[in-house]
């Protein structure tokens, strides 16, 4: 079962900052999930829409540039990475999972997506995009055929996985409290893999095994892969 690092080694560091990237990727990590939202004039590594839980500021993301956004404390003294900045620190050493948020000028974020493709930043097979707004994961897929997109869902649908399998979706990514074998058989039989957010505690992370679930998103990166290699 794959381990993503959820906003990074969020359970330890500062969710989504330099800090909780460069630790989940010294656990070995099958890849890193954070969260895009939009500024006004770049795209910003942030999970809420308002800057008020995870840094010292106020007001929404998207009112400010990431000049303003830079002085902020995201914890510790960090700052807000841009989406550039996660790419450069990453350096292709594993799969990104950029979670869409409040996230805008969708040509924009395709062409930083294909510029760094293109400049060997990151590889294909590494970007995976995953949204709740299906509508924006539908207009990603057909700008970019080749992009991996993850339809995230906190619902058991009644027919499964059938509307990640119409987005052309590569993977499903359900809530743990709502999923259960079938919903993890339909996806495979779907064509499609099922990862599980967010899963720290053994009994969960047990209970996502049963299922037959591909892999699953934890703030504890190296302590779930050290329960994994135990089993």
């Amino acid at each position: 079962m794959k381990v993503f690092a959820h906003r990074g080694a969020s359970g330890d560091y500062p969710e989504n900052t330099k800090s909780a990237i460069l630790e989940a990727l010294k656990a070995d990590i099958d890849g890193i999930e954070v969260d895009v939202q939009s500024a006004l004039d770049d795209y910003m590594i942030i999970h809420d829409s308002w800057l008020d839980r995870t840094t010292n500021g106020t007001g929404k993301v998207r009112a400010f540039n990431a000049q303003a956004l830079f002085k902020l404390d995201a914890g510790n003294g960090e700052k807000i990475p841009t989406l550039q900045q996660l790419l450069d620190w990453n350096n292709n050493k594993t799969l990104l999972n950029l979670e869409l948020k409040h996230t805008f000028e969708l040509e924009k974020f395709a062409a930083v997506l294909e510029n760094n493709i293109a400049a060997g930043n990151i590889s294909k097979d590494n970007v995976l995009v995953s949204s709740f707004d299906h509508h924006q994961l539908q207009f990603l897929k057909k700008a970019l055929p080749w992009l991996k997109i993850g339809a995230l869902t906190s619902s058991i649908p009644l027919h499964y996985a059938k509307f990640a399998q119409e987005l052309n979706a590569f993977s499903v990514h359900v809530d743990k409290s709502f999923v259960n074998k079938a919903f993890a058989d339909d996806a495979k039989k779907r064509g499609l893999k099922i990862y599980a957010y967010t899963v720290d505690k053994e009994q969960d992370i047990t209970l996502m095994l049963e299922y037959g679930v591909d892999g699953i998103f934890t703030n504890y990166p190296a302590q779930t892969k050290a329960y994994l290699a135990s089993k």
